[in-house]
């Protein structure tokens, strides 16, 4: 062999061992990869896994063995046997001795590289009413000065002239508009939504309704809970209860003594005395919310105010009297302490929840809050029936409401008289808060029996 083939003999035998090598290398990544997905794929099964064992034991945390995580299972290919593994760490979030969500980790590894491990976690629960900026059961008047964000239902008619930023939905094909709507005359068929809002596009009607039976409270079996699992029971006492939230976790409670009454108007009632503005209370205590059921429940009107931290409900219920629907009166700012996932307020009132006349001129309300039978708003006060003291308050600048409201009856919180605002927040923002859908506060009402996929996302392996 000469030296020229030689050396070309040894430049080939180099090339081609660096291709081998080159290839070799490209079929491990490649191998590497697959088994990457794979692992996932895996991962998946077991959330698929176990989300079957919940629809046939729904409060199981232990996989049916009584015994602490992990939980781990053989994932078998039908052809090839057992392909890999997935282990699986269960956890539920319990108020009052009720599970409120259960949350999954499940790790997969293949047999070939258990090394590769990838997680995933999700978050299970049956969807609530936090789900939606609104949800009403009459129907509606969205003034031009409204920004919502986030699903707004009726099962009621919808006049929208706001600016809704995500679906405006009616039950209603069509519905009777009259002038307290906006409508001419004595009254005219409209379409289930209609109005001057920008974003038609994301109205829809009709559509199914919602039963207002299915999403209200058992209010005397919540009261039954909070006294055996030890919430925070406030038995019927004077004109009811001033609870302001403390950012440390705690509630000051006093008992209101005394009220004064101003002359209001609503739609359901006309020209009235409401009892709003306290006149004298007497401080009880300051107690801690307990993390195990934070839940207070009033047998009383309630004026609530403060600042969250942690899940909190504040009920105001008298279930065993029919005669008696309490309000809650939002008698200032609730706002949150970490504007974190750790806090949310769910705000319940078997009858009214009502912005009285004395209200922050810039005021900002964060959580869930529901009329079971009664509607949330701001009532119409003129002051021309006010002492001068109070003038100032009928005419309020900026509401924000970042959560949702539930409302039996008709909502409002701006009053239009003769087509010019004459009363109540002149700018009104409200905005859905995605944390409350996933981690609602305690024993929030749901929309569907079943469980559903609330939170995906992929974690580290533990």
């Amino acid at each position: 062999m000469t030296l020229t083939g030689l050396v070309f003999g040894l430049l080939f035998i180099g090339i081609a061992a660096s291709l081998a090598g080159f290839i070799l290398t490209q079929a491990d990544r490649e191998r590497a990869r697959g088994q990457y997905e794979a692992a996932l794929r895996i991962a998946e099964a077991g959330i698929a896994y176990y989300r079957w064992r919940l629809a046939h034991f729904p409060n199981d945390l232990t996989d049916g063995t009584g015994a602490p995580p992990p939980y781990e299972h053989a994932y078998s290919d039908p052809e090839t046997g057992v392909v890999g593994t997935f282990s699986l760490q269960i956890s539920g979030q319990e108020f009052c001795g009720k599970l409120s969500s259960i949350t999954i980790t499940s790790t997969g590894w293949t047999a070939e590289n258990p090394q590769l491990r990838r997680a995933v976690r999700v978050t299970l629960a049956r969807p609530t009413v936090a789900e939606y900026s609104y949800l009403l059961n009459s129907n509606v008047w969205a003034g031009s000065d409204r920004q919502i964000y986030g699903p707004y239902h009726t099962n009621g008619g919808v006049r929208m002239d706001g600016t809704n930023h995500s679906t405006v939905t009616s039950a209603q094909e069509t519905w009777w508009c009259t002038s307290s709507f906006g409508c001419s005359g004595s009254g005219e068929w409209k379409t289930g939504v209609f109005g001057s809002g920008p974003n038609s596009h994301l109205w829809q009607y009709p559509v199914a309704s919602f039963d207002f039976n299915n999403i209200t409270l058992d209010l005397a079996s919540i009261r039954d809970a909070v006294q055996e699992g030890g919430g925070i029971y406030l038995a019927p006492q004077g004109k009811g209860f001033h609870i302001v939230l403390q950012p440390d976790g705690s509630a000051r409670i006093s008992r209101v003594q005394a009220v004064d009454w101003v002359w209001a108007y609503d739609t359901e009632t006309g020209w009235h005395q409401s009892f709003e503005i306290i006149r004298m209370e007497t401080f009880l205590e300051t107690r801690t919310i307990p993390a195990e059921c934070p839940i207070i429940y009033a047998e009383g009107d309630v004026w609530l105010e403060g600042v969250v931290a942690g899940k909190v409900s504040v009920i105001a219920a008298r279930p065993q009297d029919p005669a008696k629907d309490p309000t809650i009166y939002l008698a200032g700012n609730i706002t949150y302490a970490e504007n974190s996932t750790a806090d949310g307020l769910a705000a319940v009132a078997e009858g009214n929840v009502l912005i009285p006349l004395l209200s922050p001129d810039l005021m900002t309300l964060r959580g869930v809050f529901i009329a079971q039978r009664g509607w949330f708003g701001r009532k119409h006060y003129h002051p021309a029936y006010l002492s001068s003291a109070y003038d100032p308050y009928v005419f309020r600048d900026y509401l924000s409401v970042q959560g949702s409201v539930v409302s039996n009856g008709r909502v409002g919180t701006k009053w239009s008289c003769g087509g010019s605002y004459c009363s109540g927040y002149n700018e009104r923002v409200n905005a859905y808060d995605r944390q409350l859908a996933i981690h609602p506060p305690p024993l929030v009402p749901t929309v569907r029996e079943e469980t559903a996929l609330i939170e995906w996302r992929e974690v580290t392996p533990p």
